[in-house]
């Protein structure tokens, strides 16, 4: 009852009084952390372990808190091997659920993730998948997870399809990033970093089997642009020819388990019309004029 007056009396209020906090800033967050951190190399794990919870008891409602000191009591009961560490299973994954209710979507999504990994040490893999809907389903790190409990629970179809889409879609947002690149190296006229990515997409393409259409067309704009006219027909060559393979990934081991749909004739022979109507703009390609491999390319498909 004595309290509220004493903590008006010192101007304070009475959480303050009783050395409570809601929140606590981040560097006092990571100043608790590696003290932590450190007690483990002089106390035992069960007098760090009663320390935390203490702490924690002090600050109930600051979720970071709680959720990093939870991964460092999990991580050093696994990484040093303590006996009967089972019997801290409860606290532990009592603090990740905790966590679990935070309105702060990256706490959440670190909580789900920490209590994936628990249940998958334990090979609880039912229990593990339960966790994935706290991801995005844009997030993959949800599909290569879920790729995960497939091929521990023995669809494994259903896994290497996981896979294999995980893959495909990477390449088309590396794809993305690199070509972002090339162009603000265009932009800032550095032509050296803009070979190199061209260098990084063709490869990038190679390696992800996406056949040699995409491979090819990866260094089209730069030789155009420096208006290179042994590089340029070069490149033209090569798309022309390897027009069949623009689909090529739908061949390649590495997607044997996805369906893709083959490109139909008409489809194929459209993107070549098209093509040589590119080749043939002035404005772009004008440089070319005169040349007899660019009008062998461009009247010979015509």
């Amino acid at each position: 009852m004595l309290l509220a007056p004493i903590a008006r009396l010192l101007g304070i209020t009475v959480d303050d009084l009783l050395s409570f906090r809601e929140e606590l800033t981040a560097e006092e967050i990571n100043s608790f952390v590696l003290e932590t951190d450190a007690r483990f190399k002089k106390e035992s794990y069960e007098e760090v372990f009663q320390g935390v919870k203490e702490t924690l008891e002090r600050y109930p409602n600051c979720e970071q808190l709680i959720w990093q000191t939870a991964v460092i009591l999990d991580a050093q009961r696994i990484t040093n091997k303590i006996p009967d560490s089972e019997k801290y299973d409860a606290y532990i994954n009592d603090c990740y659920h905790r966590v679990l209710n935070s309105q702060d979507e990256s706490l959440r999504i670190r909580a789900a993730d920490s209590l994936f990994s628990f249940y998958s040490r334990k090979g609880q893999y039912e229990k593990a998948e339960e966790y994935l809907v706290y991801f995005s389903a844009e997030n993959p790190e949800r599909k290569r997870k879920q790729a995960f409990i497939y091929s521990k629970t023995n669809r494994i179809d259903e896994a290497w399809r996981a896979y294999e889409e995980l893959l495909f879609s990477s390449y088309q947002i590396i794809s993305m990033v690199f070509n972002g690149m090339y162009q603000l190296a265009m932009e800032q006229k550095d032509g050296e970093k803009a070979h190199m990515l061209v260098e990084k997409q063709m490869c990038l393409a190679k390696l992800f089997e996406m056949g040699e259409y995409q491979e090819a067309s990866a260094g089209l704009e730069l030789a155009v642009a420096e208006q290179n006219v042994e590089k340029t027909l070069q490149i033209m060559e090569r798309m022309l020819s390897g027009l069949d393979t623009i689909s090529g990934f739908t061949q390649s081991p590495l997607y044997g388990h996805m369906k893709f749909k083959s490109p139909r004739e008409d489809f194929l022979a459209e993107v070549r019309r098209n093509l040589i109507e590119n080749f043939k703009d002035e404005e772009a390609f004008g440089f070319l004029q005169g040349e007899k491999k660019w009008k062998e390319l461009v009247e010979g498909e015509g």
